[in-house]
């Protein structure tokens, strides 16, 4: 009879760390939110809620979007096409519901957050071209699926998150989406029904001739999902009527959903109520209940209704004015108005945000346009459409001693005009409007003059920034060293510092590795400040931006004094 042995293994650390990274991604649970019927519903505001409440329960949460367009990125999509273009810390140029997702979490987003469909394309290719597939004929599935799921995936491998949620762009049944959708199939046949769920977020739309709300277009949207092999588990559904309990069990029936699982989203005030509805809809607790976690019974959602209560209930209005090219689609200045109302909320006013085109605005309307305003915010943009109209804008605001905050182009355009008006370089500009200017004030930044591909090419990301001590921008963030997110490709031009500082317009934010200006300002106005960053990315609900705090608590003592 043979001997029996005993193997004692001991494991090396390496091994050690593989286990535990594998152990704590087994426990990372995933949700999808899909979409159906309609675009525009509101998938990303519904997944930061959701977050929200998760994350007020101690879970630590994050939420990625994969969008199907085949852009590699936002960065050089039109602002009417696509809404504005979100920054991150780390220089990726991702869609604007990255900044629903931070202003939500108070928690930063990276590059891994935004997938498109050109980037997977674009990684598959690259592996193909080096050979990685080993002569294999490469196809959707499996190798663009697999590109998927491996970056669904990516950010619940580091093992800092109890839930990763995942947004699909576009709606179901839509071409592009087909990928996405079969891999989200793969991934819960992979994980396990425990481990990854699916929220389809869908349209109840009201037939005013009938005067009932209509169930069909929901059942025809869950029945193309399942047509993919993937099952809602949860029903979203976006109304302008309350949902009879008829109306649910209805749903519940024929989508294959519990009744608690239909969610009646309703239109709301504000985004912000949203986080509240959904609690008191119990989206949270289905959600819980689906990936067998724990309900600790308790959220932590004061700071949040405190914040509400603030922006619902204002002890002032005050008026202010946004001047940009690209007005006529709000969404291509979302986060400056997310910002502002963050700041308003924090002054406990409310804040009137008024739309003006730069391009039609000339020093004929321009009192009519700006006379009324208790501040002006000259907003960021490209090219040279409608940039006299922002010259005149801040010179009238400069000579009537209006608060002005200037980002990006909005400060170069202060430099430009203070150069012109004050300094006395009568044909200061900026190389971007005109190659072959000769006062050029504002220039392409020197490393940007070999570059000839337009995406992700700009001076992006977190750049460092010190402050000059005694300045206004310096007693606004109470420190002398910052970081703030940038995206431009040109600057103010030293040549002309001492001539533009010695005039009264002062460089009071200095980048210490390249010396470029990064804030102006003027000591001789009550509050004028332009800044080359974009501090708007930046501003969350339970943090809002310095700089737009204090940009309207000084348009309220504009208000105040007149």
């Amino acid at each position: 009879m043979p001997k029996k042995r005993i193997v004692f293994v001991i494991l090396s650390p390496v091994f050690k760390h593989v286990i535990s990274q594998q152990n704590r991604m087994s426990t990372t649970k995933y949700i999808f939110v899909t979409g159906g019927v309609s675009s525009s519903l509101g998938k990303g505001i519904i997944a930061a809620s959701l977050a929200k409440l998760l994350q007020a329960q101690q879970y630590r949460v994050t939420i990625q979007k994969f969008d199907p367009y085949l852009n590699v990125d936002p960065g050089t999509l039109n602002p009417y096409e696509h809404g504005e273009c979100f920054v991150t810390d780390d220089g990726a140029e991702t869609d604007l519901d990255l900044g629903h997702y931070e202003r939500f979490l108070n928690v930063r987003t990276s590059q891994a957050n935004n997938v498109t469909t050109g980037r997977v394309y674009q990684s598959v290719i690259e592996k193909e071209r080096r050979g990685e597939f080993l002569g294999k004929t490469v196809q959707v599935i499996p190798h663009i699926t697999n590109e998927i799921k491996h970056r669904m995936m990516l950010l619940g491998e580091s093992g800092d998150y109890d839930i990763i949620i995942t947004e699909i762009g576009g709606t179901v049944g839509d071409i592009e989406s087909l990928p996405y959708i079969e891999s989200v199939r793969q991934l819960i046949w992979e994980l396990g029904e425990e481990n990854a769920m699916v929220i389809h977020l869908t349209l109840i739309p009201y037939l005013s001739a009938a005067g009932e709300l209509k169930t069909k277009p929901t059942q025809h949207s869950v029945k193309t999902l399942m047509e993919s092999g993937v099952k809602a588990n949860v029903l979203v559904c976006r109304t302008e009527h309350p949902i009879s309990d008829e109306i649910r069990q209805k749903l519940a029936l024929f989508c294959n959903v519990k009744p608690s699982a239909v969610i009646e989203s309703i239109d709301a005030d504000t985004i912000y109520d949203v986080p509240v509805l959904m609690q008191k809809e119990g989206l949270d607790k289905v959600v819980l209940q689906t990936l067998k976690l724990n309900d600790p019974q308790t959220s932590e959602m004061s700071k949040w209704t405190a914040f509400l209560e603030k922006f619902k209930n204002p002890k002032q209005t005050i008026n202010i004015g946004l001047v940009g090219k690209y007005v006529e689609l709000q969404d291509s200045y979302k986060s400056i108005l997310e910002a502002v109302s963050h700041a308003g909320a924090m002054n406990e006013t409310k804040v009137e945000v008024h739309s003006i085109h730069s391009e039609f605005l000339d020093e004929s309307n321009i009192e009519e346009k700006l006379g009324g305003l208790d501040g002006v915010i000259v907003a960021p943009g490209f090219g040279g459409r409608g940039i006299q109209g922002k010259i005149d804008a801040i010179k009238y605001v400069r000579e009537h001693n209006i608060p002005f905050l200037g980002i990006c182009l909005g400060m170069q355009m202060a430099v430009i005009e203070h150069a012109r008006n004050v300094t006395g370089i009568a044909d200061a500009n900026s190389t971007e409007m005109n190659e072959s200017c000769e006062a050029a004030v504002i220039s392409l930044m020197e490393e940007q003059k070999a570059i000839e591909d337009k995406g992700g090419t700009m001076r992006l990301g977190a750049w460092a920034c010190e402050l000059k001590e005694g300045s206004k921008i310096h007693s606004i963030y109470g420190q002398t060293s910052i970081e703030e997110r940038h995206r431009h490709r040109y600057e103010f031009n030293n040549f002309y510092k001492e001539a533009i500082e010695s005039s009264g317009l002062q460089a009071s934010g200095i980048n210490p590795e390249t010396n470029l200006v990064e804030v102006v300002e003027n000591p001789n106005h009550p509050w004028f400040i332009g800044v080359q960053y974009h501090p708007e990315y930046k501003s969350t609900v339970l943090s809002p931006h310095p700089l737009f705090v204090a940009f309207v608590q000084a348009a309220l003592t504009n208000y105040r004094d007149k």
